[in-house]
This record gives C-alpha cells, structure tokens and sequence, in this order.
C-alpha cells in the first residue's frame, strides 16, 4: 500500500539547493542489499540516466518508461530515460540528454539541470549516473518503439516517502538477492531504478532536516 506524506513535498528549488551542497555522498549499488555478492571485478562500462522532472498543478512528477522486451539489458523493467555512454559524448550530462531525446522525445533545450546524483554501479556491470533535469516546457513523447514499450508519469511524492519503499528477493545465479522495490499502479518499479531513486530523496529528506 502506498502511503503519502504531505510534509514532504518539494519544489525544483529545493532540489536544486540540495544538489548544490552535495558533498562526500556515497555511490550507491545493485549490491547494497547483498553483501554476500560482492561485486564483479571488471571494467565498468559508462552509462548515465535523466530524472526529468515535471511541474504538474498538483506537484511534480517524474517521467519514467517501460522498457523494450527486446532489449538485451533490463528487457521489460521500469527505467529512467538513459543509456550507455557514447564516444562522442563529451560527459554524463550529454548521455543522459541525448538519451532522453532517443527514447522520450525530450529535446535537450526544454531540459534545466538541476544537479548530478552519486554513481551508481549495477549488477550487469554499468557504471552509471544519474543527472536530475526539470522539463521546462510541455513536450510531446515520441516512444521510440525499439527501446522503449511506453512512456509515463508518477508524482514524486510517491519516492520521498521512504514508507513506499520495499525490499523483495528472488534467486540470482542460485544465490537469493534482494532489492527495493516500489510498487505503483499497475507499474513495478525496482531495481536500478528504485534504488536510485531511494538515494536521491535521501539526500533530499538530508537537506530537508538541516
């Protein structure tokens, strides 16, 4: 059951004042939950997701997406718009703009960036991070079929109650893992992506009690 708190909602000044004193916080990992799977001692590859942020008359929500069931990686789950880094991307920021265009439509000119979250490792061994942007006027979703199944909002209260956040497992190459979850609808956010989230609105919640 979801349950929402009205003590914390947040404005995009808020976010933006949180990100700028961010100092010292901790990468995040598939891993967190598992500290008896230690992580791959391999080259992480570079990745980099959008949380576009929207203003709505009734907060602000995120735009998420349901993956392709074609994908190699992630098939079918929950994602923020993103992707692996590219070599003509000359950092994070223009990998996770020019993904968001790929996938959502998003043109990287209706995109404030608020801020850059800490790196965030996970278990298929991308390296990745996630770049918070406010979408600064409205814009049409162009789902681009071959990554992306669909295309849809969720009001960011609902990831700044840390209440709305639960732990599932399941078996992982015969060793159980766990991993947060955040159930919404008929939508089944976990993983990567509810576990970046969780630690952007913990820095958030940190901010907020200073």
């Amino acid at each position: 059951m979801l349950i929402k708190n009205k003590l914390q909602l947040y404005e995009t000044e808020h976010i933006k004042i949180a990100l700028e004193k961010l100092i010292g916080a901790e990468d995040t990992s598939d891993f967190d939950l598992n500290k008896n799977l230690a992580p791959f001692d391999i080259e992480l590859r570079d990745a980099a997701v959008l949380i576009p942020i929207v203003t709505r008359p009734n907060g602000l929500h995120v735009i998420l997406t349901k993956r392709s069931d074609n994908l190699k990686h992630h098939p079918g789950q929950i994602a923020l718009p993103g992707g692996k880094a590219e070599r003509d991307d000359k950092n994070s920021i223009e990998t996770a703009l020019r993904e968001a265009h790929e996938e959502i439509g998003l043109v990287k000119t209706n995109v404030e960036i608020l801020g850059i979250l800490p790196k965030h490792q996970t278990i298929t061994n991308f390296c990745v991070t996630p770049v918070v942007g406010l979408v600064k006027n409205s814009y049409e979703p162009k789902v681009d079929l071959s990554e992306v199944d669909e295309i849809f909002e969720i009001p960011f209260q609902i990831f700044t109650n840390h209440k709305n956040y639960q732990i599932h497992h399941r078996l992982w190459n015969n060793q159980k893992r766990g991993y947060y979850t955040v159930p919404y609808g008929p939508y089944y956010i976990w993983g990567a992506t509810a576990r970046i989230m969780r630690m952007f609105c913990s820095i958030l919640s940190e901010e907020n009690e200073n």
